[in-house]
């Protein structure tokens, strides 16, 4: 293979900061995952971390969006989602009661992937989350 050629694809889809968003970064995931076996994963995490950001930052006001990413190689799925910020608050991962009503799509999210990795900087958070064709010996976030 060429030094600068690569079998991995990679999609970006910029949202809205709309609630019914949220369904539309499902399709998109679907639609490109189409027949991978980690698909209904994939679009189960998109659907938390864009619900997230349209919740819990600046991506949900009047004029706010996120950013989707997704990459797409036979080893592994990358999906991301980026939002705008402005909260003052970074997204972790809380172990809530089982009774919880909020506080725990990102452990779920963290429970799915095999890797979460939450990138923060002024401009907002990054959360990506790898999905791996074969679980890697040792597995494990």
């Amino acid at each position: 293979m060429h030094e600068y050629t690569s079998t991995a694809r990679v999609w970006g889809l910029t949202c809205p900061g709309f609630p019914e968003e949220v369904s539309r970064a499902r399709r998109w995931t679907r639609d490109i995952l189409r027949g991978s076996p980690l698909a209904d994963d994939a679009e189960l995490i998109v659907s938390e971390l864009s619900a997230n950001a349209i919740l819990h930052t600046a991506s949900g006001a009047a004029s706010g969006s996120f950013h989707l990413a997704l990459a797409v190689s036979p080893q592994v799925v990358a999906l991301s989602v980026t939002d705008a910020g402005g909260t003052g608050i970074s997204p972790k991962v809380e172990h809530q009661d089982q009774d919880a009503e909020h506080g725990r799509g990102l452990g779920m999210v963290t429970a799915l992937a095999h890797r979460v990795v939450v990138h923060n900087s002024q401009a907002g958070h990054t959360i990506t989350a790898e999905l791996f064709a074969e679980a890697r010996q040792g597995g494990g976030a």
